[in-house]
């Protein structure tokens, strides 16, 4: 089964399970779309359901799941709504669906990495887990959320021209305080654009931690 429906409020494509119990909600970088990313999660969790929608807000039309105002910089209120709308998104779709909304584990490049992690932050209950491909910090909140029970992977790369290295550490300093087990990976030599080390090493901790 597919859709391209906007009835729960995201243009998206569901994939259902064959055999997992997880599902991978897949949220792609600037310029990706529902469709992008739905490879790499098969290889990522074969036979897990896959739920991948389309971030609404376009940046010289080219789809993104929030505002930034500059290169790095984010528009806060704007990521503050848009991660509410996507935690709202979730529980439409395990419902219309039919999957277990305790068992959704985010996957998220870039710009869909960053919104991951402001749903981990916002909303703490909406998601198990989650691989954060080249993210940032989403912004630093007062206090934090009860991630004791959430596994995180961050993978980063030491040659990222646009994230500079203290940011996915500070990230990592921020889910471990608020008590997810949190993995941070470097790829070496690594930039922006994710390798088949970054995919394997991924696909080996989903593996491990929610098969």
């Amino acid at each position: 089964m597919g859709s391209d429906s906007q009835k729960l409020g995201f243009v998206h494509r569901f994939v259902p399970s064959s055999g997992s119990p997880t599902t991978l909600l897949l949220l792609h970088g600037t310029g990706g779309n529902e469709e992008d990313l739905i490879p790499l999660g098969k290889r990522l969790l074969p036979g897990a359901a896959i739920l991948s929608p389309r971030g609404k807000v376009l940046e010289n039309g080219m789809p993104r799941f929030f505002r930034r105002l500059a290169e790095g910089v984010f528009d806060t209120n704007d990521l503050v709504n848009r991660t509410g709308e996507l935690a709202e998104f979730l529980g439409k779709a395990s419902k219309a669906y039919g999957f277990d909304p305790a068992k959704v584990v985010a996957v998220g490049y870039s710009n869909g990495a960053n919104i991951a992690a402001s749903l981990l932050l916002l909303h703490p209950n909406v998601l198990a887990g989650a691989v954060l491909l080249r993210p940032m910090v989403p912004f630093r909140l007062q206090g934090l959320p009860d991630l004791s029970k959430t596994k995180i992977l961050i993978e980063s790369g030491t040659d990222d021209a646009l994230i500079p290295r203290e940011l996915p550490e500070e990230l990592s300093g921020i889910l471990g305080k608020a008590g997810a087990q949190v993995s941070l990976r470097w790829q070496e030599g690594g930039g922006h654009t994710l390798t088949q080390s970054d995919i394997e090493a991924a696909a080996r901790w989903l593996s491990e931690s929610f098969a």
